[in-house]
């Protein structure tokens, strides 16, 4: 039996025996509040089973739930920005992660809808979160994008995210 890596105290508990199918039935349905929280509970399934690479993946798709910011799952469970910080954090020197500072300068630089603008600022918020939690993640630099200040960040999450949101983002921030 494979070693587990610790829980995130900012994530559900995972059920037992989830797999990819606890996404995969979300193919054809609203991905709304019972997705978001899927994505939570089996990114951190994945988390557990030492794939921090997969479980990140994983959050992010969370990040592009159709949630209007008043859901009771956020109450319990708000966006996972410090539960992402946290996988960074926790990870293993040998165990593989990738760039999360890369991943998501690509991602915030090639959304297409829906709610385009909503997710580019959470990737452009999360990329801030892995440059900052690991500074030697270096950029691409063969990817030619102008990289948002906080204030630009914090502007694109106030105009397009929920209410709230650049306040839970800047928490998260100054806890690293």
């Amino acid at each position: 039996m494979v070693a587990s890596f610790p829980p995130c105290p900012h994530l559900p508990e995972p059920r037992p025996n989830l797999d990819w199918r606890s996404l995969n039935q979300f193919r054809a349905q609203e991905r709304g509040a019972e997705f978001y929280h899927a994505c939570l509970e089996y990114g951190h399934h994945l988390w557990q089973q030492q794939l921090p690479a997969r479980a990140l993946l994983c959050l992010d798709r969370a990040m592009g739930a159709d949630l209007t910011g008043e859901e009771p799952v956020l109450h319990e469970f708000p966006l996972p920005y410090a539960a992402m910080v946290w996988f960074m954090r926790h990870t293993p020197a040998n165990v593989f992660i990738g760039n999360p500072r890369v991943h998501f300068q690509h991602y915030a630089d090639r959304l297409k809808e829906p709610r385009r603008e909503q997710r580019k600022a959470r990737s452009w918020a999360c990329w801030t979160l892995a440059k900052k939690t690991n500074p030697t993640w270096p950029g691409d630099p063969q990817h030619d994008v102008v990289e948002p200040t906080l204030d630009q960040i914090t502007e694109s999450l106030q105009n397009h995210g929920h209410p709230g949101e650049p306040t839970l983002w800047r928490n998260v921030i100054a806890g690293i």
